[in-house]
């Protein structure tokens, strides 16, 4: 690479920093290690050479290598890592929204009408919040899984509706908990026949977009009532990897079964899938869960940061 082509790089690394992540020069400054004059120059470079428009269109060298090195280790058809060294967690979860939402935006924009099946999470929920709106009635928003904690409350990250008010579109809800109280009344839930038609539809999806998260003391799972902290405890010890729609996975990849399973409501998930299921997650917390939904084959698609692609990359199959 070039000396120009490093200062480009540079260039955008701030500016993803400064305009996406909202750090300041001086932020900016000590985490690349060059001085606060050297830090604006960056930016404003950035700017002049057309690298800042409404995205930042100039892709860290870096991460397009490790996007490729992804995609070819793991099968996947889509890749797109964001620069994340020295980046705090609220800012990094930006830059992956950001990055997100113009992938979602791909399939928003066809005219042809198209079935979104949508699960949940924190990631997921402020990627759709960067979407701008489309006027794509004819676009329908179902949901994968369950927004019903055990006490009867409603978590705060029911995505679907969040996109569906995106493209003015129709928005199916899945009317279930995450986890039925018992076998018998989970069984109650999935023969309702609004639950089989909300499936069915599920099944037919064109893509879904998924969140992965980590299972621990406080983790979203937990901190919103769905698994009890002894369930957590009980999953930790089965070495829990990660979870995607209330599905439990091991370190090894592949499906972790727990006292949960005959409880759980949502639409099913299966590893090396045919289906385009494109997830977004990053961040230190997030590793292993990343690293275990891709040694699985349970995505086809990945938005995430760098730091998270070079774990996965680093460990062995």
């Amino acid at each position: 690479m070039s000396k120009h082509d490093k200062k480009l790089d540079q260039a955008a690394r701030a500016a993803w920093m400064y305009y996406v992540a909202g750090e300041t020069q001086q932020d900016i400054a000590d985490k690349l290690g060059v001085s606060r004059q050297v830090a604006q120059r960056l930016v404003s470079l950035a700017v002049e050479q057309g690298l800042v428009s409404v995205s930042i269109t100039h892709p860290v060298a870096d991460c397009m290598t490790l996007a490729g090195q992804l995609k070819a280790r793991f099968d996947l058809q889509l890749c797109q890592v964001v620069p994340s060294a020295g980046i705090e967690a609220s800012g990094l979860q930006q830059m992956i929204a950001v990055a997100g939402a113009e992938v979602m935006a791909q399939t928003l924009k066809l005219e042809e009408p198209q079935i979104i099946a949508v699960g949940s999470g924190r990631t997921l929920r402020a990627t759709i919040d960067e979407l701008p709106e489309f006027d794509r009635p004819q676009h329908s928003c179902v949901s994968l899984i369950g927004a019903i904690a055990s006490d009867g409350s409603c978590t705060r990250y029911d995505v679907p509706l969040w996109m569906a008010e995106k493209t003015q579109g129709r928005y199916f809800i899945l009317p279930a908990p995450l986890y039925a109280d018992s076998t018998e009344d989970r069984d109650l839930w999935c023969n309702h026949r609004i639950y089989r038609t909300v499936t069915e539809e599920a099944e037919k999806a064109d893509v879904m977009f998924v969140g992965i998260g980590h299972v621990s003391a406080g983790c979203p799972l937990n901190a919103d009532g769905f698994i009890s902290d002894e369930q957590v405890r009980r999953l930790e010890s089965l070495h829990v990897a990660a979870e995607m729609l209330g599905h439990f996975i091991g370190q090894d990849g592949q499906r972790l079964r727990s006292e949960l399973d005959d409880r759980l409501t949502s639409v099913e998930l299966t590893a090396s899938t045919q289906r385009k299921v494109i997830a977004f997650a990053g961040g230190s917390d997030k590793h292993q869960a990343i690293f275990a939904a891709l040694r699985g084959r349970w995505i086809t698609g990945l938005i995430t940061d760098e730091e998270s692609a070079r774990f996965a990359l680093a460990q062995p199959d």
